[in-house]
């Protein structure tokens, strides 16, 4: 069987076996071909994103939104105009290669501190900040060649050569210039920051790895700066890393030393004006027994209290948790639990989605230039997992279901002009960050918007931004992440309750509720014999899926199994701090 004949797929033929483009059992192992850039069509990033519809002009009332913003003495501006430097059409996501652009269109007087680059699978969505001139700003003295691509045997539009500016005395190269000349570029094409208003920066999510053939290895990674959190006042910069060879990043991010850092977030008109602008729409799966209702309903409809010590008297709760402890630490003195009667178990794990409400908690991050606006969603009763093992479905018994379950997204906004920059779906015990291009907006009204959609998972409530099916493990073996479209659904914009502002917001704070600062558990402590449980559901399996499942089960997280009833969104890490990526 000539090798030019075969398609691709699974082919037996004697012992010859060809499957995915690989022929086994013959001298010659002949690979199936490298995926290669969109031939004839326009590749994503050709085409520029824009949100469905333009952005509002946001009520005056703070620095918000004013386009430029003081960091303490060196006022920098968002720039997202580009001009295209180099381009490679190999590697990166979907093997489509990645595009390095430097900004355009830069207000008079303000300078270049790095360029732009971004894999070439999605629409062109970046920015970068330029700075204006100064004391706190200085011209390289020189360039060092870090990195080209001139040896490179791949696709590419021109040959790429990396610089990194040789700063003065005290001060930090913040950002690399591209070209595609071997030539130095111009000390007069980029800034250097005065040291003082730097921070150490790191490595986010990689964008390129140049091919094995590389002489020297270059990884590109998006950038954000190191200590991140509301109190944090390191300011991403918008540009990447580049490290060569694995080297040890000599680039900084940016710092706000303005003594009123926050000054630019969002005045509590704003914070309205945010919400009806961008609030998600959550999908429910048309399956979903177990839907979230507002704290206030838990509570009214028979939630106890436990202490440790005096489990036989437990304590119903006031609808807004006023008599619940407060402050303190989860130190496994009290939990949450569901009403003790059948009937009232059975009521109160449905959920009442009429109540539901999104719970909104705002603070500031990266050095008070962004707004995050995080979501929280309740729900009573999170239910039973399944998993699946290559085509077939495994139930789970009442693994996975605990009482209380929270789940939030989070909205990122920069402070410049107000604009989404992208949106963070919890997962279990993680989560990712999806860019506002990837989003999916509902039409309202029978128009556009800018409000996103979001989708919670089957009895476990994951949220992600489209529907279908996310195995949480490998490709072929995992816990089933069921999503779809339904009937069921909550609209932020149409029922929220702003409940914790991280800062002096123009126009006055909130009071939270008593349940905010209820630092236990929402839920008691599993204490069935989740062992007992795997072992049953692994001997009714062919030997070669028990041995898959058993692997599966090893390797998730306790999270998922919910031994330990989950804490409120106070507790969780990032209430002060930031996300924490999957």
């Amino acid at each position: 069987m000539p090798a030019e004949n075969i398609q691709y797929g699974l082919v037996v033929v004697g012992s010859i076996r060809y499957e995915n483009g690989v022929i086994e059992n013959l001298k010659t192992r002949i690979p199936k071909p490298p995926s290669l850039p969109i031939m004839g069509k326009a590749l994503p990033i050709e085409t520029t994103f824009n949100l469905p519809l333009p952005l509002p002009s946001w009520q005056p009332g703070s620095g918000f939104g004013s386009r430029s913003i003081d960091l303490g003495g060196l006022e920098v501006c968002r720039v997202s105009t580009f001009k295209r430097v180099w381009a490679a059409y190999e590697g990166g996501p979907g093997n489509l290669g990645a595009t390095f652009f430097e900004p355009m269109a830069i207000p008079q007087g303000f300078f270049m501190l790095g360029g732009y680059c971004q894999p070439n699978n999605r629409p062109l969505n970046g920015w970068v900040l330029v700075a204006k001139d100064g004391a706190a700003l200085a011209k390289p003295t020189d360039y060092t060649l870090v990195w080209s691509s001139e040896s490179l045997k791949m696709k590419q539009d021109s040959h790429g050569h990396f610089w990194l500016p040789v700063p003065p005395d005290g001060y930090i190269a913040v950002g690399l210039v591209v070209t595609a000349s071997p030539e130095k570029p111009s000390v007069d094409s980029i800034r250097c920051v005065r040291s003082d208003f730097t921070e150490p920066s790191q490595a986010e999510t990689s964008i390129w790895v140049s091919p094995n053939n590389a002489t020297e290895s270059l990884k590109v990674s998006s950038s954000r700066p190191q200590s991140r959190g509301t109190r944090a006042l390191g300011v991403a910069v918008g540009t990447y890393i580049a490290e060569v060879n694995s080297s040890v990043n000599p680039l900084r991010c940016l710092k706000n030393n303005s003594s009123s850092y926050t000054s630019y977030m969002p005045s509590r008109s704003q914070i309205d004006a945010l919400i009806r602008t961008y609030s998600p729409l959550f999908y429910f799966h048309p399956k979903e027994k177990y839907l979230p209702s507002s704290v206030r309903w838990f509570f009214s409809n028979g939630a106890l209290l436990y202490k440790k010590g005096n489990e036989s008297n437990p304590v119903p709760i006031e609808p807004t948790g006023s008599n619940l402890p407060q402050d303190g630490s989860n130190d496994g003195l009290y939990w949450l639990d569901l009403p003790v009667t059948k009937v009232g178990k059975g009521k109160v794990k449905k959920g009442d989605l009429q109540s539901s409400e999104g719970y909104l908690h705002v603070k500031p991050m990266y050095g008070g230039t962004f707004t995050d606006i995080a979501i929280w969603l309740f729900y009573p009763f999170n239910g039973p997992s399944r998993a699946k093992l290559w085509v077939v479905n495994v139930p789970l018994g009442r693994i996975g279901e605990h009482v209380g379950d929270w789940e939030h997204v989070t909205l990122r906004v920069n402070n410049f002009d107000g604009g989404l920059y992208k949106v963070f779906f919890s997962q279990h015990s993680g989560g990712t960050w999806v860019d506002a291009s990837e989003l999916e907006y509902q039409a309202c009204g029978g128009g556009e918007s800018n409000r996103f959609v979001a989708y919670s998972s089957l009895n476990g409530h994951a949220t992600y931004s489209k529907p279908g099916l996310v195995l949480q493990g490998s490709r072929k073996i995992g816990i089933r992440n069921d999503t779809a479209k339904s009937c069921l659904t909550v609209d932020v914009a149409a029922s929220f309750s702003l409940v914790a502002i991280d800062y002096a917001a123009a126009g006055g704070s909130v009071a939270p509720p008593p349940w905010l600062n209820y630092m236990r558990k929402w839920g008691p402590k599993i204490t069935y014999n989740i062992a007992e449980k795997v072992e049953k559901v692994g001997n009714v399996l062919p030997r070669k899926l028990k041995s898959a499942f058993h692997g599966l089960v090893k390797s998730l997280p306790s999270e998922l199994f919910g031994e330990e009833g989950p804490t409120g969104p106070k507790v969780k890490t990032n209430w002060s701090g930031d996300e924490a990526s999957c």
